[in-house]
């Protein structure tokens, strides 16, 4: 019951905002493999939350969609990028500055697959005031911003 009102409400944001302002869906990578070191590909239970997340923005719109370069953020938003037919722009992990220039520069709607320490900082720099974090163990969140004047922030979750 969860899954279908999440499913069901991000149309009606998108409809309730269609030609006003672009909404960026902001999620953490999904679970990553025990082994790997620093780059690590995404666990079993990460690909299918990856397929999950494409399954739930499949009628957002996505017009863009931005990760870092590290093959986590990638792998996560894959199965998207492939659903939307865009390609993905990689911006480094630390250059929130070059991927809010590029966020308030969109036309459509966009994914942004981030990491759970810099997240936070995206959001405030997007002009959200609420604070956020996100513990270690927690890949269950979108974060779907609507850029405007007043960015707004509606906090979703995808259990599966």
């Amino acid at each position: 019951m969860k899954h279908l009102a999440l499913i069901l409400s991000i149309p009606l944001l998108l409809i309730t905002y269609a030609n006003a302002v672009p909404v960026v869906f902001i999620v953490r990578h999904a679970e990553k493999a025990s082994t790997g070191g620093k780059d690590p590909d995404l666990s079993v239970q990460g690909e299918k939350r990856a397929d999950a997340l494409a399954h739930i923005l499949k009628d957002s719109q996505i017009t863009s969609v931005f990760v870092t370069e590290f093959k986590r953020t990638q792998k996560t938003a894959a199965p998207t990028v492939r659903a939307a037919h865009v390609s993905p722009t990689v911006i480094p992990a630390n250059d929130i500055g070059a991927l809010v220039e590029k966020l308030r520069a969109l036309n459509g709607n966009a994914l942004v697959v981030g990491h759970g320490n810099t997240i936070p900082d995206l959001l405030r720099a997007l002009g959200i005031t609420t604070p956020v974090s996100i513990p270690e163990d927690d890949y269950t969140e979108i974060f779907a911003v609507l850029l405007g004047d007043a960015p707004q922030l509606l906090r979703l979750h995808y259990p599966f």
